[in-house]
């Protein structure tokens, strides 16, 4: 069988380094916000091109307390309305909702799976407040379309980068953006991923930086001092380390996924399937980093099945769209009698194919030829 992802064979590479970092943790005693996490705060900023970075528990946290950090600065109120896509993993959803603000759910383009642009405005409201960006499976969404629609309705623009580690905008800069604020996960399956839980937000807004410090501090930028209502959620000190180890590998892992998908695009051949749609494949600096590979079929557990017969592993990214979720039930939010007919349709029809950098080329060719006899 090849499985859908192989952990183990990923940090293998890895394992003498982790080992010399849990050393120098235990030498010095020090477990909580030490200098790991700040050697990987400097360093991931410098990475995504950003001044600030503040490593969180885990992305949701990073999203919640963006959120947080903006109410603390005035610019969200208990109640706003927030943008985002309905096709999205319901975390983004809920990190709204545990924000107290209100969800605004948009659909995506059917060809990228991201937030249609296009729609946003429609939704836009007096209570509009800020856009949630998801940049799903790891391609970027239209990001400069979007900035004008925020720019053009004062709206703050957050960034939900959960699997999207490294991707590359207008071939120039690492996704972040003067304007946005982004919220990253560092769970062990991500493309740059920790040992355990772990995230971070990056952002150019040093106020936005300095109460999310506090923030996930128990509000506290003293010891015994609080100046906000805060929560508990920094990032390890030993999945920093972890971090700091894997973060320089992080381009060369992308580019093996990205060569893999070329592969899958030219070389899968069966119109029963579906492919995605990618800008920039090819080139060095691609705006897909590719956390999954995605492809669409009207016979999923057909295929699905078929594939676990003959070896291949798949996930299904995701079998439920969030509006129709048993948490959304008319008795919190009322979405489940709404009609979003394109995210449903993904939802209906997605399947991932395995996609790693450790998935060998005889491997990804045995892939092709078996879905290619299907």
């Amino acid at each position: 069988m090849i499985p859908f992802l192989d952990l183990k064979k990923i940090n293998e590479p890895y394992e003498t380094a982790f080992q010399e970092k849990l050393k120098v943790i235990l030498d010095t005693g020090w477990y909580i916000l030490g200098n790991e996490v700040q050697e990987f705060e400097t360093s991931f900023a410098n990475y995504c091109g950003t001044k600030y970075c503040v490593g969180v528990g885990n992305g949701f946290d990073a999203l919640v307390l963006i959120f947080k950090g903006y109410f603390q600065l005035g610019k969200l109120q208990k109640g706003d309305e927030v943008i985002v896509p309905a096709n999205t993993y319901i975390a983004s959803i809920l990190a709204i909702l545990q924000a107290d603000l209100i969800p605004v759910l948009v659909e995506p383009k059917l060809e990228t799976y991201n937030i249609n642009p296009d729609l946003i405005s429609q939704k836009i409201t007096s209570k509009t407040k800020a856009i949630l960006v998801v940049h799903l499976y790891g391609q970027l969404a239209e990001m400069d379309a979007i900035h004008k629609i925020a720019v053009s309705n004062d709206l703050l623009v957050v960034e939900d980068a959960a699997q999207a580690h490294g991707a590359i905008r207008n071939q120039e800069s690492v996704i972040s953006n003067q304007k946005s604020s982004v919220a990253y996960s560092f769970y062990p399956g991500k493309n740059l991923g920790a040992l355990g839980d772990g995230g971070a937000v990056t952002t150019n807004d040093f106020e936005l930086a300095k109460v999310i410090q506090s923030l996930r501090n128990y509000g506290s930028e003293t010891k015994y001092y609080n100046d906000y209502v805060g929560i508990n959620s920094r990032l390890d000190e030993l999945q920093a380390a972890f971090l700091n180890v894997k973060l320089p590998f992080l381009d060369a892992e992308n580019e093996k996924r990205r060569t893999i998908a070329k592969r899958y695009l030219s070389e899968i051949k069966n119109d029963k399937i579906i492919l995605p749609t990618v800008s920039l494949l090819g080139t060095k600096q691609s705006n897909h980093v590719f956390h999954l590979f995605v492809i669409r079929t009207q016979n999923r557990l057909d295929l699905q099945d078929y594939l676990d017969r003959n070896g291949v592993q798949t996930v299904i990214h995701y079998p439920v769209p969030p509006h129709n979720q048993k948490a959304l039930s008319p008795e919190t939010s009322g979405w489940n009698h709404l009609s979003f007919p394109i995210t449903e349709k993904i939802h209906d029809e997605v399947l991932s194919l395995p996609i790693s950098p450790v998935l060998t080329d005889d491997e990804v060719g045995f892939i092709i030829a078996i879905l290619n006899q299907y």
